[in-house]
């Protein structure tokens, strides 16, 4: 193998950097040109194809977001559009693609690969929502940003002796919510993975408020419906103070941390050793800090799942 591209696709996630810097540096070692394609797969069809160099990766690590840029292409989910993408993988002579990206991303690389075009998927997205692998690119960041916002929050609901509901993102898994609910003492974490019932949140409420507790800190996913609303419900049932928050798109952007600088250049590299090893509709990840791959399909169809072991932790410990 001689040419490889890289592309990012759906949402951005911080450390999307990291993992195209170390796909085009693992790959030039290997004496292996790299091509980027901007705006993910639309730009695979429009041929917003350019060659990158050692050069064009450097200064990029610390960075947000993706040098590449991303979109989301409803033209690739037909066939007509995946003829585009292989003639221009043909005219540039990009023999196997790395797909950075979620589930979306990995649907595409598997149409390509199964028309004779190699692929291997680096998961990146903060809601870590994929399955076959502990972590994906992104999640680190997005969880110390939101960490961040709640220890500030939780300041000024302490000088207000208020309960505060802060929406977090996620889609339909319930990562960030969990983890930042646990890393930040939150009375009640609600996730779409656990159907919680809404009288036990309220009594938490009151059980604290009639000890003297002053303020409360509620974390909603998203996926479990509007932090407005929600926070509605809370001020009828209980009669105590309540503001809303959703922290929004702030939580994908920002320099990405030690940890998904750290996780996207193994898997970069990793998948770069796919490829080279003849591998194809593969995705790379890591479970108990040990590189893994699965094939794509099967990542495809999986459920992704959350630690209910922390889940319940975070009850016991929010008593």
């Amino acid at each position: 193998m001689k040419k490889i591209g890289v592309l990012t696709s759906g949402g951005d996630a911080p450390g999307m950097n990291a993992a195209i810097r170390a796909v085009v540096r693992k790959a030039i070692y290997h004496d292996i040109e790299v091509y980027g394609i901007q705006h993910g797969y639309q730009g695979l069809i429009d041929g917003a194809i350019e060659k990158l160099e050692l050069g064009s990766v450097g200064d990029i690590i610390q960075r947000g977001g993706t040098k590449l840029y991303s979109a989301r292409c409803e033209e690739f989910k037909t066939a007509e559009g995946q003829q585009k993408g292989i003639d221009q993988l043909q005219k540039h002579g990009i023999e196997g693609l790395i797909v950075i990206g979620g589930d979306g991303t990995f649907m595409g690389a598997k149409k390509l690969t199964e028309q004779g075009y190699p692929c291997i998927g680096v998961p990146g997205t903060i809601d870590n929502d994929i399955p076959g692998t502990d972590f994906t690119i992104g999640f680190d960041t997005a969880l110390n940003t939101i960490i961040d916002a709640i220890d500030k929050i939780r300041d000024t609901a302490t000088s207000h002796e208020r309960t505060y509901v802060i929406e977090v993102m996620g889609r339909d898994a319930g990562d960030l919510a969990l983890w930042a609910g646990l890393a930040d003492g939150a009375e009640s974490i609600l996730i779409p993975e656990v159907k919680d019932d809404f009288d036990d949140v309220v009594d938490r409420l009151k059980r604290g408020h009639d000890r003297g507790k002053k303020h409360s800190i509620i974390i909603l996913a998203e996926g479990m419906g509007s932090g407005f609303e929600f926070g509605k419900k809370i001020k009828e049932a209980t009669d105590l103070e309540t503001r809303v928050t959703v922290l929004g798109h702030t939580q994908r952007g920002g320099s990405p941390s030690a940890a998904d600088r750290v996780l996207a250049s193994r898997l970069g590299a990793y998948a770069v050793d796919l490829l080279i090893a003849g591998k194809a509709g593969r995705m790379v990840g890591i479970e108990k800090n040990e590189l893994v791959d699965h094939d794509i399909l099967e990542i495809l169809n999986a459920k992704h799942s959350v630690d209910l072991g922390l889940y319940r932790l975070s009850k016991e410990l929010s008593i």
